[in-house]
């Protein structure tokens, strides 16, 4: 039987949530503190489905446009739902499925459970030698 690397043995355990209902501020100054370019957005309930906000998405919602960050919530320019990677794919996999969908990073799910990102940056440098093997 042939073993790979999965999707989990390679995500970041950089995971972070913010309240749907924060500034666009609020978002910026955690993924600064943290040191990431995306946060989790928590349910409202359970029949509620999570989000996600990017560094992109605060530019090309808040920026761009000239707003400031406190005049935009987070909910406003987040995307709903998120788009998840599944914790056991093939790592070979990721970032013709990141490309397929234009997700740019992406939560690794297991269980129903978010354990990890994955961002292209991320699995590039974190991992060259796995890329050596993607076109095996």
């Amino acid at each position: 039987m042939e073993t790979f690397q999965k999707a989990k043995d390679i995500a970041s355990d950089k995971l972070f949530f913010i309240d749907g209902l924060a500034s666009a501020r609020h978002a910026a100054e955690l993924m600064k503190e943290k040191n990431v370019q995306a946060l989790i957005i928590q349910k409202r309930n359970n029949a509620d489905a999570n989000g996600i906000i990017t560094v992109y998405d605060i530019i090309k919602g808040v920026i761009i446009p000239k707003k400031t960050l406190d005049e935009v919530s987070v909910y406003e320019i987040m995307t709903k739902p998120v788009f998840s990677i599944p914790a056991h794919l093939n790592i070979k996999y990721v970032p013709r499925l990141m490309y397929n969908y234009d997700v740019r990073i992406a939560p690794v799910e297991e269980n129903g459970e978010y354990i990890g990102m994955i961002d292209y940056t991320q699995f590039l440098f974190t991992n060259l030698d796995s890329v050596n093997q993607l076109n095996k």
